[in-house]
């Protein structure tokens, strides 16, 4: 069956906002079964709406946006004109909105009473993360679904209420592996399994490194690719499925029993934010140090200054001196030592922006490793947090 995806609001035409619901909804409609044929982005404008609702050929249609309580939310009553359909209030609908405004200890404004106006004949898709609730309609032999822009809005009513109802459209499904790689190249990767049947498999790089995604229909059995991939890959591999690197360094310290505690610069306690996103996480995350300055990395690590006079603060002795600092100032198993230039500014011909030392130590050895990222400073940072649990990783497991 085929299936198209419209996205709706001017923030996603002009750039303000980056439409990750099309890139969500195009790979869960593919791994359900369904061939994706287009995805279309239009403004709040009505009539760029109305033109996008009739040019839908598919089976299915997936749209966002546009179910706001405002008078720029428009995407219900033109589909509704579209489809032939009144809109009608739908009073349980307007109750669930009041009394999740009750709940926040505040009276529900007038606005929101459009939030509950449904086109005749519609499937109430269940909102547990906003106001506007979803919607399913039949119509002209295709079936519509009409979600929120929010994200997560988005995704949770189409995993809780869209999924289901497609399964029974598709009758047949997509299953997949996602292999998450990181320290590896998309390039240096393919080298790897290039002798190998990659007719359904992905690469998709990002900053956390490269995801290669197996895929395969029922009847087929992966098993002896999916061993091979995860055998070239090696060490590369640190996780199966949605695990972000995070979780799987917090999984391997509760394993050990041990606690970790890190000392960053030029991450800016990055590292620390995500080890901490990890419900649980107090566990075996005891403290984070950001040692900014020099004086920072000698008060608070005891870092000695005659090392930083010597080799710089963005070196491997200082990376090593961090990561033994707060592990001993703590009592903990496990320190991290993070130093670099982030940039844009700051880098020489010697210590270019880029350049990143990491440090850890446990109670076996310091291991300590120099980086070289590229990007932007945002990008350097994240790249550099995600080599540092890494780190952490292979030295836990």
């Amino acid at each position: 069956m085929r299936a198209e995806v419209i996205t709706v609001g001017d923030e996603l035409i002009t750039g303000l906002v980056v439409d990750s619901n099309s890139a969500y909804l195009g790979r869960r409609l593919t791994e359900l079964g369904f061939r994706v044929v287009r995805m279309t982005s239009v403004g709040d404008g009505p009539e760029e709406i109305r033109i996008a609702l009739q040019q839908v050929s598919s089976d299915v249609a997936v749209v966002t946006g546009g179910l706001g309580p405002t008078p720029d939310d428009r995407t219900k009553e033109v589909f509704a004109e579209v489809v032939g359909r009144r809109l009608v209030l739908d009073e349980e609908v307007l109750e669930g909105i009041r009394k999740r405004f009750a709940h926040r200890g505040m009276e529900m404004p007038r606005s929101n009473v459009r939030q509950a106006t449904v086109p005749e004949g519609s499937q109430v898709l269940p909102n547990r993360w906003g106001t506007a609730p979803g919607l399913h309609v039949k119509a002209d032999g295709r079936h519509f679904f009409l979600l929120p822009g929010v994200p997560r809005e988005m995704r949770g009513i189409f995993e809780e209420s869209v999924v289901p109802i497609l399964r029974k459209l598709s009758g047949r499904a997509i299953n997949f592996v996602l292999l998450r790689t990181t320290g590896i190249s998309e390039s240096a990767l393919c080298e790897k399994l290039s002798d190998l049947d990659l007719d359904k498999v992905a690469f998709l790089p990002g900053l956390e490194g490269v995801d290669v995604r197996v895929m395969w229909e029922e009847g087929e059995d992966p098993t002896q690719l999916i061993e091979e991939i995860r055998r070239r890959a090696g060490q590369f591999v640190y996780a199966e499925g949605e695990e972000g690197m995070e979780e799987v360094v917090g999984r391997l310290l509760k394993r050990r029993g041990w606690r970790i505690a890190t000392a960053e610069s030029c991450t800016g306690g990055l590292v620390g934010h995500r080890i901490t996103e990890v419900p649980g996480s107090s566990d075996y995350f005891e403290r984070g140090v950001v040692a900014y300055s020099n004086r920072a990395k000698v008060e608070l690590l005891g870092v000695p200054e005659e090392l930083i006079r010597r080799h710089g603060a963005v070196s491997p002795q200082v990376a090593k001196a961090m990561a033994e600092g707060v592990r001993e100032r703590t009592g903990v198993e496990v320190g991290l030592g993070v130093t670099g230039i982030a940039g844009p500014t700051g880098g020489t011909p010697e210590k270019p922006v880029g350049l990143v030392y990491i440090g850890v130590a446990t109670p076996e050895e310091v291991r300590v490793k120099e980086f070289r990222f590229v990007g932007e400073r945002s990008q350097i940072k994240f790249r550099a947090s995600q080599a540092a649990l890494d780190m952490v990783r292979r030295a836990v497991s």
